[in-house]
């Protein structure tokens, strides 16, 4: 979950409430439905998302939601917080971690990485592109290489 959240800037409603019939593991596509009347888009899945989506798949092969409880209904945004609690906690880095923290951090990465703004605004569903701004703002990297001396 935290892996499928981070690589797609997801808030938590929309991992929560994720769909295998928004994705597409043949074609290696999700379907990513936004909302606070975000853009729709669709992501590419990438190698370690497809394998991690199919060992989900392997164990609940029967549900609609990709992520479920033992009882097979789907996971509530509570039970993900509780999830990156405990993820913090063994990770010993004592964060206090909340899901949006993840979808920032999807946002950070890609700029860091020189990623365009418009890219960015629609990978994250921005519909306001000043919701993205605030990524490449901070962008460490920006300014390396402008000049070649």
């Amino acid at each position: 979950m935290i892996l499928v959240a981070y690589r797609h800037g997801l808030r938590v409603a929309e991992l929560v409430n994720l769909k295998w019939s928004q994705v597409d593991l043949s074609q290696g596509i999700l379907h990513v439905r936004r909302l606070k009347s975000g853009i729709n888009s669709t992501h590419p899945i990438s190698g370690v998302v497809s394998r991690a989506l199919r060992k989900v798949q392997r164990m609940y092969p029967e549900t609609d939601f990709v992520f479920v409880s033992e009882r097979k209904s789907p996971l509530t945004d509570h039970t993900f917080r509780k999830i990156l609690t405990r993820a913090d906690s063994e990770s010993g880095l004592n964060m206090s971690i909340h899901p949006h923290m993840l979808r920032h951090s999807t946002g950070f990465k890609l700029a860091n990485d020189r990623v365009d703004t418009r890219t960015i605004q629609l990978y994250l569903g921005h519909s306001n592109i000043q919701n993205t701004v605030i990524y490449t703002q901070l962008a460490s990297g920006a300014f390396h290489d402008l000049w070649h001396d």
